[in-house]
């Protein structure tokens, strides 16, 4: 007998009544995608009772919805947890830009005069006077607004940067690479731990586009090494005539507690001395996914007759967002920037955020000082005071455990530990209850 009529009908295992809570489209998918799987099997004594392939069907279903995207505790200890979405989003802030988000709004359109308006007109008026700039740009995260600049600006042309500073941020995104598909050619100066102002001098041709700075904002550098200052850069570009370029990539603005902001230039501090400056909204500037562009009017000008820059321009939302971050910077409401919050927390708060959880949880656990980081590819070089809970156990285990639950913390001289420094106000009590519920009748 051929062994594939031994298999229930398709139809009688989608409609099978231990699936009928699932939607129809998940039970179809994978009742298929599993009956194939079976029936391309070399296996003789392949299985095909009805219950074990319901019972596979079911299990493939779980699968797919776990990969689902869901609401996380980031117990990392790091701020800006890129894997987790980088920086968090005050809620009144988010219910502010509900209504515009769920309906129409003036995205594009003039209520003067009834024409057309300027996409990112509302935004552009509160970042010129938040770092007192000429213009600036929005584009969808600042690898774009690094792309546009040299694409804009220096296409078939030179781009002087240091050796010291072609970075890699992360996903193989290389300043040598991003500059050669922008059409741009790199000039290296200097060494890999030392350059002067005489080597940008040097490398000065008539084929020269721009100068280039880039941030180390994911690495140190230190020892004998030595680089050359934005002010000395900004002057032999005023004397050559050639823009100057500073991709800052993660820059903080607003209130920064003094052990982060020592040595770590701050966006309106550059925009001083540099023609253009870009970076990301969603590191230190504690707001959500895009480039921020400031710069020279008519630098940002060539930007914007780009035609690549209708490619990287973002969403309604993204605008939204960001715009409300912006007027919580000019109204200096720090409070509604999250990240600014968890980064300025004293160690006494952080301590405090423990000990509470600590009293609610009834799995045994320790109260342990540590140390947390920013994260985000920001400041890699320093820490902050934090508070940390303890657990006893196999820490692997644990850590996963805890992880299936929604809750991501790291193993620390062998244990399993939940870093408060990360954890919001407002997500203690739900830590407490989810750990409860997993390890009930345990202390």
């Amino acid at each position: 007998m051929n062994e594939f009529r031994k298999f229930p009908q398709i139809s009688a295992l989608i409609d099978d009544e231990r699936l009928k809570a699932e939607p129809l489209f998940l039970r179809t998918h994978f009742a298929k995608a599993v009956v194939a799987e079976f029936k391309a099997s070399d296996d003789k004594n392949l299985a095909v009772d009805k219950a074990f392939l319901v019972g596979e069907i079911q299990k493939r279903i779980d699968e797919f919805k776990s990969k689902d995207f869901q609401p996380l505790i980031n117990a990392t200890g790091v701020v800006i947890h890129t894997n987790l979405g980088r920086s968090v989003l005050d809620e009144s802030a988010f219910d502010e830009c509900k209504s515009l988000a769920c309906g129409y709004f003036n995205l594009e359109f003039d209520l003067n005069t009834g024409k057309r308006g300027e996409r990112y007109g509302v935004l552009l008026e509160k970042l010129k006077i938040l770092f007192n700039v000429d213009d600036a740009l929005i584009v969808n995260n600042n690898a774009a607004a690094v792309f546009l600049v040299l694409n804009s600006l220096a296409k078939d042309k030179e781009v002087i940067t240091s050796r010291g500073e072609l970075v890699e941020i992360g996903g193989n995104f290389r300043v040598p690479e991003v500059m050669k598909s922008a059409g741009a050619r790199l000039v290296e100066v200097g060494t890999t731990n030392k350059t002067r102002l005489f080597d940008y001098e040097n490398a000065i041709s008539e084929d020269t586009g721009l100068l280039l700075k880039t941030h180390k904002s994911n690495f140190a550098l230190k020892g004998f090494c030595g680089e050359v200052s934005v002010s000395d850069l900004s002057a032999l570009s005023r004397s050559k005539n050639l823009p100057f370029y500073y991709d800052l990539g993660s820059g903080w603005c607003g209130e920064l507690n003094k052990a982060l902001k020592q040595n770590e230039p701050s966006i309106s501090g550059l925009v001083k001395h540099c023609n253009i400056v870009s970076f990301s909204a969603d590191k230190l500037f504690g707001s959500v996914q895009a480039g921020v562009i400031l710069g020279r009017k008519d630098l940002i000008a060539r930007l914007k007759s780009n035609q690549l820059l209708r490619m990287l321009r973002v969403d309604k939302i993204t605008l939204a967002l960001l715009n409300s971050t912006l007027r919580a910077y000019l109204q200096k409401d720090f409070a509604k920037i999250p990240t600014l919050a968890l980064l300025n927390e004293s160690a006494q708060s952080v301590k405090e955020k423990a000990l509470r959880a600590q009293k609610g949880i009834k799995l045994k656990c320790e109260l342990k000082e540590s140390k947390s980081l920013v994260g985000g590819g920001s400041m890699p070089d320093k820490t902050l005071p934090s508070f940390v809970l303890a657990f006893l156990g196999d820490a692997f285990a644990l850590q996963e455990r805890f992880r299936k639950l929604g809750i991501v913390g790291r193993i620390e001289n062998e244990c399993f530990v939940l870093d408060f420094r990360s954890v919001l106000q407002g997500e203690i009590q739900r830590l407490v209850e989810l750990i409860n519920g997993e390890f009930k009748g345990k202390a």
